[in-house]
């Protein structure tokens, strides 16, 4: 098994330099472009400034909208992966586009389902 990366997310536009906008969000999942983990309507919890893994579940800034995928590395190259084979892999620049990291998803209304991401 290879060692995963470890990457300290950064946001250089001093964005989450206040306090408040550095706190862990809620969004609701969309689509189905993450099935079978993350099913439309679930609720995810992102930590804005979290550390991302290799494998990990990330909220990206790419063209010109935000987007859920799994952070991958493939041959130098980061990628963010939909776990729903319809979809293609999206190629990122940097590290930069990501904006946080989810450590938490639950399915609304039902006790008991919530599940972690963070180790």
């Amino acid at each position: 098994m290879s060692a995963k990366a470890v990457i300290r997310i950064e946001h250089a536009d001093g964005a989450l330099d206040a306090c408040a906008s550095a706190e862990p969000y809620a969004l609701m999942v969309l689509g189905d472009s993450m099935l079978p983990e993350f099913a439309e309507g679930e609720v995810i919890v992102v930590e804005p400034e979290g550390v991302a893994r290799e494998g990990a579940f990330v909220v990206a800034f790419h063209e010109g909208e935000h987007i859920f995928r799994q952070l991958l590395r493939r041959e130098e190259r980061w990628l963010l992966h939909p776990l729903n084979s319809a979809y293609a892999d999206r190629p990122i620049d940097g590290l930069g586009a990501v904006k946080g990291v989810v450590i938490q998803k639950q399915r609304p209304g039902e006790r008991g389902s919530r599940k972690s991401y963070v180790e």
